[in-house]
This record gives structure tokens, C-alpha cells and sequence, in this order.
């Protein structure tokens, strides 16, 4: 009972340590950087999703602080991407949307940064180390369940606004036929009724 307590506090407490989420809005011809400092061999995720704005695209593009290109992608809705820093210093995540004209586009994404790796201990407590490393696996898990419910929630949204706009319009398409077929109806009445009259020349 006690070792569940602790497993539990502990993992409370790593938890809020792991992940950052973000909800941002970004112009028309404008760039959002977000910044992290992590050592070499930390692991390091991002997961995006383009909310609103257009046709839902945006650029993303992660460097490295000796300014080399880790991950790069172009008009893209939705990504997630998962690596070890190659080196220490600061990363840099940026949400490029220079591509539209006028729309803004908003942007739901979280990072998650692992822990840098430890230097090797020699084994005079397994156990402990065994449950450290249980409590991060476990800890890891529900993030990424966190995540993909967090993913889900922003897909249905989006998935139901295409709905509704679709539904809308056919409302619209329908009332449009509707008004054109009681005006072909009504335009031949008139002219059949024309074709049959009788015209007396006085």
C-alpha cells in the first residue's frame, strides 16, 4: 500500500514536468518560435494540429542550435514527431503560416520533453531503479493517451464544423432548387396557357 502511494505521488509529481501544451493563433505572412534547452540524448516530441483558418495547413519546421534541420514539413494539417537531441543547447519550433494571404490560422500543439539521460549507476539498488524506470514508462503512457484524446477531441471539432457547413449549403442547394423548379413550373403554366388561347382579330 505504501509502495502504491509512492509510486502514485511520484508519478504525480513528474508528471506537469513532461509535456506543455499551447493553443496559438498565427497571422497571415507570419511565424511563431517557440524555444527549449535540453541536453544531448534527450528525447523530445511534438504533436500539432491546425484548428481553424483556411484550408487547416500550416509550415513546420524544428532546428537544431548549431542551426541544422531536424524535421521540416510543408501545408500540413496535423504531425507528430519524436527525436533525440543530437546536441546540447536550444531547439527551436516554429509554425510558419507565410504561405496565406490573409487567413490566420489557429494552433493547437504540445511539446513534450523527456528526462536527459542519466550517467550509468552501478547496480547496488535494482529495485528502485526498476520502479523509476516503471513510474516513466507509465508516466510516457498517459501522456500519450492524454495527447491522442486531446487529438481526437480537436478531430471531432473540426469534423463536425465540416458538417455543419456542409449541411448548411445543402439546405441552401435545396431551397435554391426549389425556388427554380415552382419558376420553371409557373413559366410553363404561362406559356402553355398563351399557346392555347384563342386570338380573335377584331
Amino acid at each position: 500500500m505504501v509502495v502504491n502511494n509512492l509510486v502514485l505521488l511520484a508519478l504525480i509529481s513528474v508528471l506537469p514536468s513532461l509535456s506543455f501544451g499551447f493553443y496559438i493563433g498565427i497571422d497571415a505572412h507570419a511565424q511563431e518560435c517557440f524555444f527549449e534547452r535540453v541536453t544531448s540524448g534527450t528525447k523530445m516530441g511534438l504533436m500539432f494540429e491546425v484548428v481553424e483558418g483556411g484550408f487547416l495547413d500550416i509550415d513546420v519546421k524544428i532546428t537544431g542550435p548549431d542551426n541544422k534541420v531536424v524535421h521540416q514539413e510543408e501545408r500540413v494539417s496535423s504531425g507528430k514527431y519524436t527525436f533525440a537531441a543530437h546536441m546540447d543547447g536550444v531547439y527551436h519550433y516554429c509554425f510558419s503560416n507565410a504561405m496565406s494571404t490573409m487567413t490566420p490560422k489557429a494552433v493547437m500543439f504540445s511539446l513534450d520533453i523527456g528526462e536527459a539521460p542519466k550517467p550509468e549507476t552501478p547496480d547496488n539498488d535494482t529495485s528502485h531503479n526498476k520502479l523509476e524506470d516503471m513510474i516513466k514508462e507509465l508516466s510516457s503512457a498517459l501522456i500519450s493517451v492524454k495527447h491522442e484524446q486531446e487529438y481526437m477531441a480537436v478531430r471531432d471539432r473540426i469534423h463536425r464544423s465540416i458538417n455543419e457547413s456542409t449541411n448548411s449549403r445543402v439546405v441552401l442547394w435545396a431551397f435554391f432548387e426549389a425556388i427554380v423548379l415552382s419558376a420553371m413550373t409557373l413559366g410553363q403554366v404561362f406559356y402553355l396557357k398563351r399557346f392555347f388561347e384563342v386570338r380573335r382579330v377584331v
